[in-house]
């Protein structure tokens, strides 16, 4: 898709297809190829955020099952894969020290939490992500799925945006 109209236009099912790619969560999807058409960019980005953060814990955890580990190379060529990868390159310069440490640490919240570290890389140095990967650890199970749902929220936001621009 390569605009707000072709979205607005597009069949529902293509719709819902391009949208997986932005979050995999079945409701997400469905929810906003339901609220078709958009007055503006703006406004289908505010709704895909409004959306991701209100699903719950049952559909976060599936539309982290569609993303990697911060540091792990999502191989392929579909959107999700491109996306990914764009999102985290600022990897491509990290030492071997943070990436052994972000490596250590996506085990230890794995073992923590049972589910993948998310965050949004987009605009973050390797630096910052394994600082706050160390803070989240710390968090308790309400608090991290609060912020797990909030940077999913944020991905989806970028994602969606990238799809429509």
């Amino acid at each position: 898709m390569s605009s707000l109209d072709d979205f607005d236009d597009e069949p529902a099912d293509q719709a819902v297809q391009a949208l997986r790619a932005c979050n995999a969560a079945p409701r997400f999807a469905a929810e906003l190829v339901a609220g078709r058409p958009y007055r503006d960019v703006d406004t289908l980005v505010t709704r895909a955020e409004e959306v991701a953060r209100s699903l719950p814990w049952d559909e976060v955890l599936i539309a982290l099952g569609a993303h990697p580990r911060i540091g792990d190379r999502m191989a392929g060529d579909s959107t999700e894969a491109m996306s990914s990868r764009t999102e985290q390159s600022s990897m491509t310069g990290a030492d071997d020290a943070t990436r052994e440490a972000l490596l250590d640490g996506n085990r230890r919240y794995e073992d923590r939490f049972g589910h993948v570290f998310l965050i949004r890389a987009s605009g973050r140095s390797p630096e910052e992500m394994l600082a706050e990967l160390e803070r989240r650890l710390g968090n308790d199970e309400d608090a991290e799925r609060a912020e797990v749902t909030e940077q999913l929220a944020q991905i989806t936001a970028l994602r969606v945006k990238a799809l429509v621009s």
